[in-house]
């Protein structure tokens, strides 16, 4: 397993459709372990393989007493109501804002064996299938923005790993 790097627009990558998985093999599961390290180091509540520069149709998402859970070909069967919620991304490092997302979703895709799983989603969860599911379309949160005003700058934290080496190189 690695830890990737995440993509930053305005990369390319983030604004293509990705592919559909034929088969997943081996390759697609090294992937998925991939992506599960990296979200994790990020750190982050999910993550599609466009953002570490992996144009297929494959996403991690932290599901609730699951954990991190992979959906390959991900499709969204049914959503519902509207929630006005804030979101950032780890492709957008630095802000946030408040958009509308659906408050409940159902999806369906392929497990990491190949096997077809539905997933429901309400509230939180909901957002971030939506917002994952989005960046297998090229779509970017801000996308769904009425204007680029809305952004709200925040600080980027420091992963842990550097504060400690900028701290023992100070001292």
């Amino acid at each position: 397993m690695a830890i990737r790097t995440i993509r930053t627009f305005p990369d390319p990558v983030l604004r293509e459709k990705a592919k559909q998985v034929p088969v997943v093999d081996e390759s697609v599961k090294q992937l998925i372990n991939d992506m599960v390290e990296t979200v994790k180091a990020a750190p982050g509540v999910g993550l599609a393989a466009p953002q570490i520069g992996v144009s297929l149709r494959v996403i991690v998402v932290d599901v609730p007493e699951k954990g991190i859970v992979a959906l390959v070909n991900p499709q969204v069967i049914r959503k519902g109501g509207a929630q006005v919620c804030e979101e950032g991304c780890l492709s957008l490092p630095g802000y946030k804002a408040e958009l509308t997302r659906c408050v409940w979703i159902r999806v369906k895709g392929m497990d990491r064996e190949g096997n077809e799983v539905r997933l429901k989603g309400r509230d939180l969860l909901a957002q971030i299938l939506e917002h994952e599911i989005d960046h297998l379309n090229g779509v970017l949160y801000i996308d769904r923005l009425e204007s680029k005003d809305k952004l709200v700058p925040v600080p980027i934290p420091v992963p842990i790993e550097e504060k400690a080496t900028s701290e023992a190189s100070t001292s």
